[in-house]
């Protein structure tokens, strides 16, 4: 069972079952106003509610018109309701709903989320930054994560809207799980500048910051769209750097290089590809990470309802094996020897 973040957000929706009573705090989204079958009846209200665990179908029967509100978008309620079965799925019957206060409910609870842990992942964050020895690369890295209101958004913003990592807590998952990645490579190629690696590794998606919002859902804020996470993370570095006095013109460049060439190709929003040592590596360290946790998103609903592949899935053109459910032996009928 999952532990929420705040002490009252109440039953986890995927763990509901017919006939369970509910009082707790979810997201409603998809609110649509439907015809009974007798139109002299009217219409009934028709939405999903939601949290990190999954989605419910829920119905308002009665009184419909108070609530049309929630046609509006999604929004954060406080819901009593029984859960009922229908068409042999189960669905709550809304007895009681209110807007919920801010302080009542963590985002965290109510959104896809990262599963790891947030202060563990901090804390390597942290451990990377006291071990940079360059006192210029370790002066710029504190002045973005000494800043309490800064660590709070790195710990809860997603790393995209969709394709990787693209839940809560999402980007500081990505730059936990790549500063893993890239311990046994500084290993294996010393020539590596271990503390511009690591500077490029923790700084290379700040503009994400800045490029989303995810208040209720996860959205490209009008500077992400106009312009993007790999301008506007290299705008804050360059802001930051010019306000440390000393800081090495060369040292910056290289900087500067990592954060425009991450993305490793003009096609995929790189305005350079790489051309350094640090670079190549933080490109592909980057597009390790990103790629294996797309194809886990992508498996994950494969392996739970036990099928063999996945869907087609358009941007990679192509199903992916999920392995368990499909004999590959060749030896069937008219094969075996």
């Amino acid at each position: 069972m999952m532990e929420a973040t705040h002490p009252e957000k109440g039953p986890w929706a995927a763990e509901l079952v017919v006939g369970d009573h509910l009082i707790g705090f979810f997201m409603a989204q998809r609110a649509r106003l439907e015809p009974f079958r007798d139109p002299t009846r009217g219409s009934f209200l028709s939405l999903s509610l939601g949290d990190r665990s999954g989605e419910i179908d829920a119905r308002i029967w009665e009184e419909t018109e108070t609530y049309t509100y929630l046609l509006e978008g999604p929004q954060v309620l406080k819901v009593e309701g029984e859960v009922e079965r229908y068409q042999d799925r189960p669905q709550v019957r809304i007895l009681r709903l209110r807007t919920a206060e801010a302080h009542e409910y963590e985002l965290m609870d109510l959104q896809p989320s990262t599963l790891r842990d947030r202060e563990l992942m901090m804390a390597e964050l942290d451990a990377a930054i006291a071990s940079v020895e360059n006192t210029h690369l370790r002066a710029l890295l504190q002045s973005f994560f000494e800043q309490a209101d800064f660590r709070h958004q790195f710990a809860s913003a997603p790393a995209a809207k969709r394709i990787h990592h693209a839940y809560l807590g999402g980007l500081l998952e990505h730059v936990y799980e790549i500063l893993l990645l890239s311990k046994p490579l500084l290993v294996l190629y010393p020539d590596l500048n271990a503390d511009l690696l690591t500077t490029g590794i923790l700084l290379h998606d700040i503009g994400k910051l800045e490029e989303f919002s995810w208040q209720l859902t996860i959205d490209y804020t009008p500077r992400g769209r106009l312009i993007g996470h790999v301008v506007l993370g290299a705008e804050l570095v360059a802001r930051a750097v010019d306000s440390l006095e000393g800081f090495p013109p060369e040292l910056a460049l290289e900087l500067q290089h990592l954060l425009l060439s991450h993305h490793g190709r003009y096609e995929w929003g790189a305005p350079r590809r790489p051309k350094t040592l640090e670079a190549v590596a933080l490109h592909h360290l980057e597009q390790l990470d990103g790629q294996v946790n797309r194809f886990r998103a992508l498996l994950a609903p494969a392996w739970e309802s036990g099928q063999a592949w996945t869907d087609y899935d358009r941007l990679l053109g192509r199903t992916l094996y999920a392995g368990g459910a499909q004999d590959l032996s060749i030896e069937e009928e008219g094969f075996s020897e």
